[in-house]
């Protein structure tokens, strides 16, 4: 029994599932999953001590790679000073300045400590200042674990095959409205229908939870068409996208300007942390200007604080995001090329530095395509490149995320390796 085995039965005794988020169960590739002792850059080393070249990267955070060392000493100078205050301290101001000045849109912000807490307290803000109740998200889009954001929700939600959730009250469903990603007329049906009453429309403007998927052009001008015309608000959750994709996150890469932006992952520095933000018009609605409260003794941890305006300060520096983009770009290609040879039906959707690999014949633009996949192979793919030492998501419906610690040595090891898997699973060469 390895290491990984002993500990997941441990777990199992203690923990719902062994595990305390959904995913890392493997239930939706089999097997037992890794139990990480250490990372370090691209990589990380299970309990067995088996290494891994490190596609999930923590789900995105880790842009600058595992342990990057001068988010170590922040850290490690910030615990020195106390790790908790529950109450105002520095390092919060000058992590907002950082937010403020990369996210155009954001001129006051609240951090918190998970994103599921970000989206959470936009929508309340949004319902607070529009004094609506409704709000439209879209399928397969997950935006934490929120009650009204579990309908129709895609990651560990789509990978278990859950419509929803258990205690989820049927008040809360008929308050959230859902249409497909990427249509733009469903869209405007909801608002023809429910305009007068719609607070909110939330969306990631790049899907990472029903896999990588990009918007059609022109729909999130659409978005932000119809929401002006019925005075909702436009949300966008960017606790994946937000700084992975430029420094502005998706609506600097997109030009779009959403009323409220939630931010996660990276703005943490790959410790508990998150914030939602927006025009000080808006924002000053929130406790303790506002009625709209919010509040949380963790929130602008020191720690966090520290290790988000460490990372930002080295990812924002020349040449950063035109270097992921060039790697996962390379990484697109080796995938596509090695799965022609295969005969392996493949289609490789790609955004900035978010990447998944869906086992089906494209395109894939929304959580009906995405669900045409063949999860059973996408199984087999996954280890079969986790016993050639690449660790992926364990899952069809998750984005993968390519890090700046991650070379063009282990990108072409990672094709290499995909090259293997697929000849495993493959048929006759495909037609192009």
């Amino acid at each position: 029994m390895s290491q990984s085995d002993e500990l997941f039965a441990r777990a199992q005794k203690l923990i719902p599932g062994g595990v305390n988020s959904p995913v890392r169960a493997f239930q939706a590739v089999g097997g037992t999953p890794r139990f990480v002792r250490k990372a370090e850059g691209a990589r990380f080393w299970d309990a067995d001590g088996e290494g891994y070249i490190d596609y999930v990267g923590s789900w995105g955070p880790m842009i600058l790679g595992h342990a990057f060392p001068p988010v170590v000493e922040a850290v490690q100078k910030a615990a020195a000073k106390g790790t908790s205050y529950g109450a105002p301290c520095v390092a919060e101001v000058e992590l907002a300045e950082r937010v403020v000045r990369l996210v155009p849109t954001i001129e006051k912000v609240r951090f918190v400590s998970s994103g599921t807490e970000a989206t959470m307290s936009a929508l309340r803000l949004a319902r607070g200042v529009t004094g609506r109740r409704k709000i439209l998200k879209f399928e397969g889009c997950y935006h934490g674990h929120a009650d009204s954001l579990l309908v129709a929700a895609g990651s560990g939600v789509a990978t278990l095959g859950i419509p929803g959730s258990a205690g989820v009250t049927e008040g809360t469903v008929a308050d959230t409205l859902t249409a497909p990603f990427n249509d733009v007329a469903a869209v405007e049906q909801v608002a023809s229908v429910h305009g007068a009453d719609l607070a909110a429309v939330i969306v990631e403007p790049v899907a990472g939870n029903m896999g990588c998927v990009a918007p059609r052009e022109g729909y999130l001008e659409a978005l932000r068409r119809v929401t002006r015309d019925v005075g909702a608000l436009l949300i966008f959750d960017e606790v994946m996208t937000g700084f992975r994709l430029a420094p502005g996150g998706a609506q600097q890469l997109y030009g779009i300007q959403p009323d409220l932006t939630c931010l996660g992952k990276i703005v943490g520095g790959g410790l508990p942390a998150a914030a939602y933000g927006g025009p000080a018009a808006i924002m000053d609605h929130v406790a303790p200007l506002g009625p709209v409260y919010q509040a949380g003794t963790l929130s602008g941890n020191p720690l966090a604080m520290a290790a988000g305006s460490a990372l930002l300060d080295h990812l924002v520096r020349p040449g950063a995001y035109e270097r992921l983009d060039a790697l996962t770009i390379r990484l697109q290609v080796g995938l596509a090329r090695a799965a022609q040879a295969a005969g392996v039906m493949l289609t490789v959707n790609r955004v900035g530095s978010m990447i998944t690999p869906f086992f089906c014949r494209g395109p894939v633009v929304d959580y009906a395509s995405a669900k045409t996949s063949d999860t059973a192979l996408f199984g087999r793919f996954f280890h079969g490149m986790l016993k050639r030492g690449v660790y992926l998501p364990p899952a069809q419906f998750e984005a993968a995320f390519v890090s700046l610690a991650h070379t063009e040595v282990d990108i072409d090891q990672t094709v290499a390796a995909a090259a293997a898997a697929l000849q495993e699973l493959g048929g006759p060469p495909q037609r192009t």
